[in-house]
């Protein structure tokens, strides 16, 4: 899985007009799901993004999870992270995982939040979304679950 977590002041996912999620602060979640991810990866990948220190403690140092500040998390799929664009002007998507296991895998993992976190808001997989932050700091940090779980 590949992740880019981006600490947000606000987020939020709107789609055909309607807002399907939003948070206040917190993180938003770009999440791609690569050939071969499962369960270990997923597990990995929320244990990461609940306790991931990218949040200022009373000395503004970055000493806070997500699940210390209890800010909101907002995950949206998106398979383009997993582009190939060591070729050509045209990026390749093979290295993401099919359609159906990717949604299967972003679910789980948003099942593996929900149950370990209160505030947990998505986007829909498959839908053209429109995604709107503010990105506070900026803080924008790349994570790839296949290299964290040795």
């Amino acid at each position: 899985m590949i992740a880019l977590l981006q600490r947000v002041s606000e987020a939020s996912v709107t789609i055909d007009g309607e807002v399907v999620g939003a948070i206040d602060a917190g993180l938003l979640v770009l999440l791609a799901v690569e050939p071969g991810d499962g369960e270990a990866q997923a597990k990995r990948m929320c244990e990461r993004l609940l306790g991931y220190r990218i949040f200022g403690d009373a000395e503004d140092k970055m000493n806070l999870s997500l699940a210390d500040t209890r800010g909101g998390l907002l995950l949206v799929p998106q398979f383009t992270l997993a582009a190939d664009t060591r070729k050509g002007m045209r990026p390749s998507f093979t290295t993401a995982a099919p359609p159906a296991e990717g949604k299967r895998w972003f679910d789980r993992l948003t099942d593996l939040a929900r149950a370990a976190h209160p505030r947990v808001a998505t986007g829909r997989f498959g839908a053209h979304m429109q995604v709107r932050l503010v990105n506070d700091g900026p803080v924008t940090i790349f994570l790839r679950s296949s290299l964290t779980t040795a």
